[in-house]
């Protein structure tokens, strides 16, 4: 049975927190579990240097990524599990990616023109401060789906574009070279919750609005209790749609704990007792994982371990053989095999040709050439008809005869002007 392939990244450049776990980790792990599903989950550590200049951030992030996809359920031996800067193929495949994209398509992404409009708002020159590679961003994340013929990426709808450039991308390589890449398609999940903050906007490192996934259980209370509520009172009915509270309730409730918490918010459940119940509730789901997290998160050198075995596997399967392919496809390929084609068309010499042509006197000539290399030369006809007569007797002939009419060319010898007229004579196979 064909699996469809799923492919799932989450770029290195800070800690989880439950956005990432409602909107990606846990959804991500229920679709792996379909049997006809090929799942492959990356840290996507290159990604983040487009944005992160801290080494030690970037490697602590990894570690808690890493280990809070474990923590929450990953299975390695049942999916692809493995860590972007693993697999050399990928930056290689970014370059091949890279010499058929189209400027005009990259100068259109998303992230890109808004770099460029926050610049020009500052009176700044468009490209002020902006990077090769948050221009490339699309064909790096381009690379990340083809390299393995990804068929589906989940994605929020502010990167179906992304997935939209690597299809363009690979199809423009398809035309070229021929087909070798198959066309993701985005898969946009619109049941997935987008969380919000402490603040009430969407959850996001961006915003420092986020409460970690993994906070010890005494500081996921004391981030819970400083969501920001209106004012509303004890009694008083409160808009459970409209509540940044309910909406975090909702999402690590079942639908009957989300009706009645809908009905207490309509009956004006307190502040502080809905609160209390949402870090209840969340607690309930994640305390078995905190505790699972902190062992991994203690030993490194089995997650590392977990990482480097993963990507093996994978560049052995997958992204090895498939860039072998792309090599030979764009012509970056074994000179030794080139040489000896190379020598057996040597060994039968391009074919001779007569050529006939009239100079400034009015006289009619032709040559018998290889080439460049001229093996006769003839002297000049009063009519072209003459000209003509005189090649078509020597082509039927096959050999030069006692004729003076035409002379050897300069080193040329009359055994090798035979061997190019006999050549000539020779029937067409």
């Amino acid at each position: 049975m064909t699996r469809t392939r799923v492919l799932t990244g989450i770029t290195t450049s800070g800690t989880p927190h439950l956005g990432n776990y409602a909107g990606a980790i846990r959804p991500a792990l229920e679709a792996s579990r379909d049997p006809s599903v090929e799942s492959f989950y990356f840290l996507a550590d290159y990604h983040a240097l487009i944005k992160v200049q801290d080494p030690a951030r970037v490697q602590r992030s990894t570690l808690e990524i890493a280990a809070s996809w474990l923590a929450a359920g990953l299975d390695p031996s049942q999916v692809w599990f493995y860590r972007q800067s693993d697999i050399p193929e990928i930056p290689e495949l970014t370059w091949l990616l890279t010499c058929v994209a189209g400027k005009g398509i990259l100068n259109r992404a998303h992230a890109y023109k808004a770099a460029v409009d926050k610049n020009r708002e500052a009176g700044e020159d468009d490209d002020a401060g902006i990077t090769a590679g948050l221009f490339m961003y699309p064909v790096l994340m381009a690379a990340d789906i083809l390299i393995f013929n990804a068929d589906k990426v989940p994605v929020g709808r502010d990167q179906i574009q992304h997935i939209e450039m690597a299809r363009d991308f690979g199809q423009r390589f398809n035309h070229l070279f021929g087909e070798h890449f198959t066309l993701p398609e985005a898969a946009i999940e619109a049941h997935v919750a987008t969380l919000p903050g402490l603040d009430g906007r969407k959850m996001s490192k961006s915003y420092d609005n986020v409460i970690p996934l993994f906070a010890p259980r005494e500081q996921l209370k004391k981030l819970i209790y400083s969501i920001v509520t209106d004012s509303r009172a004890p009694g008083e009915p409160k808009d459970a749609e409209a509540s940044n509270v309910f909406q975090l309730y909702r999402a690590f409730a079942s639908d009957a704990q989300a009706a009645d918490m809908r009905r207490a918010f309509e009956a004006g459940i307190a502040w502080g007792e809905a609160k209390q119940a949402l870090f209840e509730r969340i607690d309930a789901e994640i305390s078995p994982m905190r505790e699972k997290y902190e062992a991994l998160i203690a030993k490194p050198a089995e997650i590392e371990a977990i990482l480097r075995d993963g990507a093996a596997r994978l560049r052995a399967r997958y992204a090895t053989p498939l860039l072998a392919q792309l090599r030979d496809a764009v012509g970056l390929r074994d000179l030794s095999k080139a040489s000896v084609a190379v020598s057996a068309q040597d060994e039968k010499p391009a074919p001779a040709t007569f050529k006939q042509y009239r100079e400034n006197d009015g006289t009619f000539y032709f040559k018998l050439v290889r080439g460049d290399r001229v093996l006769l030369q003839s002297a000049g006809f009063d009519a072209p008809r003459e000209a003509g007569q005189r090649v078509a007797a020597l082509k039927q002939a096959g050999r030069l005869d006692g004729d003076s009419s035409a002379t050897l060319g300069d080193g040329v010898t009359r055994d090798e002007v035979d061997a190019a007229l006999a050549q000539m004579a020779e029937p067409a196979e």
